[in-house]
């Protein structure tokens, strides 16, 4: 499974590990179950994104505007005053197996999370 996740600017570490740790319980998930995170390169500057990752012991891909854009989210996304079309739930999808969300994205503070498998 795929955690896509978005994220708004200078979220903190612990904002992330709350986030997914309030999603996965919420979906009925482990980390285990989790093979690794999605978002924008928007957000590969996000240097706390990036520890709160490495801290679950995940790889993050951070997607290109393109990648995220050939998915049609199921949700509504403020991401649009960016060019695109979702975060959270295009990130999740493209790189999932099956294509098929499983946890609609949901926000948790300044963090959004959306599961794909």
């Amino acid at each position: 499974m795929i955690i896509g996740i978005g994220t708004r600017r200078g979220v903190t570490k612990e904002e992330v590990l709350n986030a997914v740790d309030a999603a996965l319980a919420e979906a009925g998930f482990l980390m285990s179950d989790i093979d690794l995170f999605a978002s924008s390169v928007l957000k590969s500057d996000e240097e706390e994104l990036i520890r709160a990752v490495q801290v679950l012991g995940k790889e993050i891909r951070f997607l290109p505007d393109d990648v995220l854009n050939e998915t049609e989210p199921e949700s509504a996304s403020e991401a649009g005053r960016f060019g695109l079309k979702g975060v959270a739930e295009p990130a999740a999808l493209a790189l999932s197996n099956h294509k098929k969300l499983i946890f609609k994205k949901k926000v948790y503070g300044r963090v959004t999370i959306a599961i794909a498998e």
